[in-house]
Parts: C-alpha cells; sequence; structure tokens
C-alpha cells in the first residue's frame, strides 16, 4: 500500500468551458512538487484580446498549497487554445517541455504562417525536448513519456506514477478518439498508438485534455484503462481497419477548431507571442487562402 501511495500523484483538474479544455496541476504528496500539464491562456478572437483568468487559477491553487512547479507539460501543439506556459513559468518557475516531434510541426506551419527565417523550427523555444520513453521526475515521483503520433506528429502521453495524461488522443470512453486529418496526422498511425496507452495496466488512471458532454452529460475528464478498453465508442470492438475507415469518414465531416490560427502560431513558440513588428505591435496572422488546404 505505500508503494501504491508512492507512485499515486494528486491530479487537480482545471475546466475552461470556453474551449472545453482541462488543465492539470499533477502534484507529489511526499514533496509538494508539481507539474502543470496544458495551461490555458484565454483569448478573445472577435477583439484580439488576452486574458489571464484561467491561468490565474492555477497560479492561486499553486500558491494556497505551497507547491514547487518543476514542469509546465504540453502534450502536443494544441490547436484550441493558447498556451499559458510561459505566464506560468513567469509566475511560477518550472521547465517548459514539449515531444522533440515539435519540429515537425514548426516545419510545416512555419510555412503555412510564412514565420521568416527568424523562426527557428528546431524546438528551441522550449527547454525540454522529450523522446519516446524518456523518463524524468516530479519530486519523487518518477515520470515517463509515450511518443503517441497520429493526432499531431508531437503528441505524447506523459505517465506519472498510476496516473496517464493523454492530451487530444483519447477522449471520454463516449467521447471517443482525436481527428487524425491535421498535417502529419494519420488514423492508423493514431490506432497503433492508442494501443500504447492500452497496454498499461487497466487500473491505470486516464486523464484526457478535453471533454464535450457528449448527450448533454455533465462534464467528466477521467476514466481508466481497463474502461477505454471495453467501452470508447471508437475503439471497443472495432480492428484496426475499421477504426480507420470510421476515423477517415468521420474528419471529413468536421470544421477546423475556432481557436486553429493564433493558437499554431503562439503555441509552436512555446506559448510566445510572435516577434513585435515595427511599430512595437505584436500580430497574428490569418492566411486569407484559409486553412483547408493543409487538411489531409
Amino acid at each position: 500500500m505505500a508503494q501504491q501511495m508512492l507512485n499515486s500523484p494528486n491530479v487537480n483538474g482545471f475546466f475552461d468551458s470556453d474551449t472545453n479544455t482541462v488543465s492539470y496541476i499533477v502534484t507529489d504528496p511526499a514533496t509538494k512538487a508539481c507539474a502543470v500539464i496544458d495551461a490555458v491562456l484565454d483569448f478573445n478572437m472577435a477583439s484580439g484580446t488576452i486574458d489571464t483568468s484561467s491561468a490565474d487559477e492555477i497560479v492561486a491553487f499553486v500558491r494556497a498549497q505551497e507547491l514547487q512547479v518543476e514542469w509546465l507539460i504540453e502534450t502536443h501543439v494544441h490547436a484550441d487554445h493558447l498556451s499559458a506556459a510561459p505566464y506560468l513559468q513567469n509566475a511560477l518557475g518550472g521547465k517548459i517541455g514539449i515531444s522533440a516531434e515539435i519540429a515537425s510541426v514548426q516545419k510545416i506551419f512555419g510555412k503555412v504562417f510564412n514565420a521568416g527565417t527568424e523562426f527557428e523550427r528546431d524546438g528551441s523555444q522550449f527547454d525540454k525536448l522529450f523522446t519516446d520513453n524518456d523518463t524524468y521526475q516530479i519530486g519523487t515521483l518518477e515520470a515517463h513519456t509515450i511518443h503517441t503520433p497520429g493526432h499531431t506528429p508531437a503528441c505524447m502521453v506523459h505517465v506519472v506514477g498510476d496516473a496517464a495524461f493523454v492530451g487530444d488522443t483519447l477522449f471520454m470512453p463516449d467521447g471517443g478518439t482525436a481527428r487524425a486529418d491535421f498535417p502529419g496526422g494519420d488514423a492508423r498511425v493514431l490506432y497503433q498508438s492508442i494501443q500504447k496507452i492500452l497496454m498499461l495496466p487497466d487500473e491505470t488512471r486516464i486523464f484526457v485534455c478535453h471533454d464535450y458532454g457528449p448527450g448533454g452529460r455533465a462534464v467528466e475528464w477521467q476514466t481508466d484503462v481497463g474502461t477505454q478498453k471495453q467501452h470508447n465508442i471508437h475503439l471497443a470492438g472495432k480492428t484496426e481497419d475499421e477504426f480507420v475507415a470510421m476515423r477517415q469518414e468521420r474528419d471529413a465531416t468536421l470544421g477546423m477548431p475556432r481557436l486553429i490560427l493564433p493558437s499554431i502560431q503562439v503555441n509552436m513558440r512555446a506559448g510566445h507571442m510572435p516577434p513585435a513588428e515595427e511599430n512595437g505591435d505584436t500580430y497574428l496572422k490569418i492566411p486569407v487562402s484559409g486553412l483547408q488546404d493543409i487538411r489531409k
């Protein structure tokens, strides 16, 4: 029992209703060291204004609980919200980490947004680039990574003790799985990545990055491996070929995420805004050709 408790972090979720995103504080009970996963910076697309209310909830919790932030983890380059990692780093410390495959995403979208030669496409904007099966510590807790491409090339699951933070790769069982139609996405690769997650012990807690309350149910964000195996509507009883056919048909009907244009420009820079222009102001670009051209 003592060993089980030692390997079980405290997990607190923070739900952003505007983007249906769940951010997490993952804490080592023995030391109060923690990691923040997939933090949200609020952005009003119509006015172009930023608000830090969601991030400030995390700051307030960390300070009230007297936690020490060691890591600010991004499970992938999000297309539906801006990252608050730099804001939290300035307020609380910690290293910003993402998959080393971020370089692939930067190469694709650096071109889409004509980011210029000053935009480094090597992941150097981040403090730590994780590769598959890397290990790291959160206090006394050991964490390891699982590279799970398919939704994006840079998707990565972080397993901390008995808890797995899966980003967009999996949703709650009645929500299914991630789309796979963006550049570098692949439904077959996604299926194979999910099998890596399902090889974890059945009792492993799974924490998802988004929930949309299918059927009008209350928002949820915690499930487990065993439940996903038995009840995920896109996976249970499906062969790989059946999954691929379902995913491709479904993805063809989906529109672009509402905040994809600002999100990717910021998140591919580790949550930093593009450089200010000659007048001192910062701008986010909107390619008038649209983003439909980048879909698979």
